[in-house]
């Protein structure tokens, strides 16, 4: 036998047996696995390569963990914010069953004290947080997936470096994989000066991250214990607009003073003491008393590969099939499975003004066509879908009704709902969410309408892009 032969038959023997693994051992969807099937047909040592850094599967191992003391402080906290939330009376709440879901399943407060200020400019969200930032008097909280190591990303951590340096405890967390450029130079400052740094899924081997499929994609602040921040901005210049490739960056961005920053804050908690051997504990100083005159409700839900529920998904299928009047979704990825596809579907044809927002530029060229392909599949339905042309579209929004709405770090895919690490915030308040409404109307004036005139003329390139796209979207 010759030295190609024998190669060829390792190759083969090693697909056969990761082929049995991926069908029998992980129990991963049969579309994810078929799609996993067809990588290792046709490139099968790559193939193989691929699935030992993206096909892993968390979802039987339990991340994050409390300690005793821990746990029973926050099952008090939840014992206390839940007295506000009375199940039985269906009357008080018209969205009681998603509140309750949320409640059991994710352990979501519903909070009724918040209020809420709108950011969907990056220059005005960052000066905002920048800031608060200088004004925290105990502690910083923050994390975020992408931290540039360009001017934007330097003004934060200058900003963090300086209140570190006058006694305030300052913790900031980020994702290894999202912030891969970030320089450790960058942060030795800020660690100098007495603030606290941590990886999340770091890399034991530079460049190499056998976890890479998996990313805390949340972005979360919170000052004080009083101001919570939460939403789909980055910390870097493209976020501010400052970067050609993707010129104006529109985005969506909550500010929230209440108690729904208990949430964020115990969100923070659990994210930090995993990454992070200098353990945050369950002190009541985080979650300080507070006043507030607004009555805004909300839930902050999450969700991960760890997840048992794939909670996200199922409030916003949950919202969509609630909605009698009007759906409207603003999302960069829309690449859903069939229960949400089905559900968008459901909405449309039962006479729901459904209308989905998308960019009109990819910044993942295999996500974007696999977009475009699953929106050409709700046409038929009514479903009215359009691209934004001014700039780049990365806003994470869900509005149903002008009565409820979803803003955070979700989007609409399968890597949002099973791989990456999310939150979002759900309102239920009609002022914010006819503000979201009205956000999205005046979008449009910068969008153009994908009809079926449009979709159905396109190129016979872009039909063989979605094709391929549409097939490995299950693993995107």
């Amino acid at each position: 036998m010759t030295i190609i032969t024998i190669l060829a038959l390792f190759v083969t023997i090693v697909n056969i047996l990761l082929g049995i693994t991926i069908i029998f051992l992980e129990r991963k969807q049969v579309s994810t696995t078929w799609a996993w099937l067809m990588v290792l047909f046709f490139i099968p040592i790559v193939g193989f390569l691929l699935y030992l850094f993206l096909g892993q599967n968390l979802s039987r191992r339990k991340i994050f963990k409390l300690s005793s003391e821990a746990s029973e402080f926050f099952s008090s906290l939840k014992v206390k914010q839940t007295e506000q939330l009375d199940l039985h009376n269906k009357t008080d709440y018209p969205f009681q069953e998603l509140m309750y879901m949320n409640l059991v399943n994710n352990d979501s407060i519903y909070t009724m004290d918040n209020e809420v200020e709108v950011f969907t400019d990056g220059k005005d969200k960052t000066e905002d947080l920048i800031q608060a930032i200088e004004n925290a008097e105990y502690f910083i909280h923050i994390q975020y997936y992408i931290v540039r190591h360009d001017r934007t990303g330097r003004r934060i951590i200058e900003a963090l470096t300086q209140k570190a340096a006058e006694g305030v405890e300052v913790r900031f967390l980020y994702d290894d994989m999202g912030s891969i450029n970030l320089r450790k130079s960058v942060l030795k400052p800020l660690i100098e000066a007495g603030g606290m740094v941590a990886a999340f899924f770091p890399s034991r081997i530079p460049y190499l991250n056998l976890r890479l499929n998996y990313r805390n994609h949340r972005k979360i602040a919170v000052i004080d214990g009083d101001i919570g921040y939460v939403g789909g901005f980055n910390i870097g210049d493209e976020y501010l607009g400052m970067v050609k490739k993707f010129g104006y960056w529109r985005d969506t961005h909550f500010k929230i003073r209440g108690s729904a920053v208990y949430s964020l804050e115990t969100r923070f908690y659990l994210d930090w003491n995993h990454a992070s051997k200098n353990k945050l504990p369950a002190s009541p100083m985080y979650y300080p008393e507070m006043e507030t005159s607004d009555t805004i409700g909300m839930q902050i839900i999450t969700c991960g590969p760890d997840s048992e529920w794939q909670q996200i998904k199922n409030a916003y299928i949950k919202l969509i099939l609630s909605a009698k009047e009007s759906v409207y979704i603003q999302t960069p990825y829309f690449i859903p499975d069939d229960s949400l596809m089905d559900a968008i579907k459901i909405a449309s044809l039962s006479g729901v003004d459904v209308r989905i927002m998308i960019p009109n530029k990819p910044d993942h060229m295999f996500v974007y066509w696999a977009t475009y392909a699953h929106i050409g599949q709700l046409l038929d339905a009514g479903v009215r879908s359009f691209t934004y042309e001014n700039g780049f579209l990365h806003a994470k929004t869900l509005v149903v009704d002008g009565k409820v709405a979803s803003v955070g770090t979700a989007n609409i895919d399968v890597r949002s709902f099973k791989l990456n690490f999310e939150v979002n915030a759900i309102v239920y308040d009609e002022t914010t969410s006819r503000k979201l409404h009205q956000i999205f109307l005046e979008d449009l004036k910068y969008c153009n309408e994908i009809t079926k005139e449009v979709y159905q003329n396109r190129t016979n390139l872009i039909k063989m892009k979605e094709s391929i796209s549409r097939l490995l979207s299950p693993i995107l």
